[in-house]
């Protein structure tokens, strides 16, 4: 834009006459703003004139259009001379849609009421589609098992090393520090009461059927299932999805199911790693602290630990995992288009998650209590 004064008010007779000059466009609003803000007060009748006028767009003419709204002037009654066809054209349309543009109020702040409703319908749309997403995979699992051809071995295999054995170690390692913690927390009470041999079958059951589930399914909702969700998220990001649409395929088949089987495989197998690390954990401190040398200590657990308390450990597992590899898949496939929404959808994921399986454990605690299991 020149360095010339957009525009200049002169006066012919009994009316004033507003020159536009040069480019009337979007990147030179503000200057266009400050020449308008600095003119002389404009008269009852005003008219423009537009044969100086290089470029106009919508932009400028809505800001010239408001200035003479803005001085009492009616923009519809004012004459305009020597504009070209075009730039008459986009100045009459920004003219007869001014009717059309309000002020916007911002919304009533709501009641306290209005926000328990508002997040219980965030709530519940939540829930309807994790529900949905989750029919679709069911529906894609059983046409995969009814052609076990279509499964993608390959992609099996990645993510099984992915979430299994490449868990391992932190799976073993905070099982194994919650067994030394949980043994050591027992101990001290027992053995006020010269009942130490008793830790063993508190730390065997509670660890067995419920904690070590419990801390592996948080481990994988906070290491699998925001990982499902941020690769699933940066693949929607670069159309990879919509290219794997584009080539006829089902992203679900594609790259839900093997990451809910592989989920699904390794969390029974993490479990009973869990399980295992926890009792040698609680048997690291048994000895010296508790005075149950290790054959003592596997006595007692043979005698203590029944195999229905593992089998309902391991049968948790693979529910945990259906639902935390739905979650995280979900939430992967529906994230918006921008790197911001990945990190919010990987935050969420992970406390979606481990409400999720909090949830199920206590729905299973109360339906084995009722079953005598």
């Amino acid at each position: 834009m020149s360095t010339a004064a957009p525009c200049r008010l002169e006066r012919a007779g009994d009316k004033q006459v507003l020159h536009l000059v040069g480019d009337w466009r979007l990147p030179h609003l503000a200057r266009l703003d400050g020449a308008l803000a600095a003119l002389p007060r404009l008269g009852p009748a005003v008219s423009l004139d537009g044969k100086a006028l290089a470029e106009l767009d919508t932009a400028a003419a809505l800001l010239l259009v408001l200035t003479l709204r803005d001085a009492g002037l009616d923009p519809a009654t004012a004459l305009l001379d020597g504009f070209a066809a075009n730039h008459a054209r986009v100045l009459e349309l920004v003219r007869a849609r001014l009717a059309e543009i309000g002020v916007v109020s911002p919304p009533p702040p709501r009641g306290w009421l209005a926000h328990i409703g508002h997040a219980a319908e965030q709530v519940w749309r939540l829930v309807v589609g994790h529900v949905n997403f989750l029919g679709l995979a069911v529906a894609a699992a059983g046409a995969t098992l009814a052609r076990p051809r279509t499964l993608r071995l390959k992609e099996l295999t990645v993510q099984l090393e992915a979430v299994c054995l490449n868990a391992i170690p932190v799976v073993a390692l905070v099982t194994a520090l919650i067994g030394v913690v949980f043994a050591y927390l027992l101990g001290m009470q027992a053995s006020q009461y010269g009942a130490n041999i008793f830790v063993v079958d508190g730390v065997a059951i509670g660890m067995t059927r419920e904690l070590a589930p419990l801390l592996v399914a948080i481990i994988m909702a906070g290491r699998s299932g925001a990982a499902f969700t941020a690769q699933l998220g940066t693949m929607k990001l670069t159309e990879e999805i919509d290219a794997i649409r584009t080539l006829g395929l089902s992203p679900v088949a594609v790259l839900v199911l093997p990451r809910v089987f592989a989920l699904m495989i390794a969390m029974p197998l993490l479990t009973f790693v869990g399980d295992v690390a926890s009792i040698a954990g609680a048997m690291l401190v048994a000895g010296p602290m508790l005075d149950i040398p290790p054959p003592v200590y596997l006595d007692r657990l043979h005698t203590a630990l029944a195999l229905r308390h593992v089998i309902v450990g391991l049968a948790k597992a693979p529910v945990f995992a259906l639902f935390i590899a739905v979650i995280g898949c979900r939430m992967g496939m529906d994230v918006s288009r921008d790197t911001r929404a990945i990190g919010a959808s990987t935050t969420s994921t992970v406390v979606q998650c481990i409400v999720a399986v909090i949830l199920l454990n206590a729905a299973f605690a109360v339906t084995l209590q009722q079953l005598g299991w």
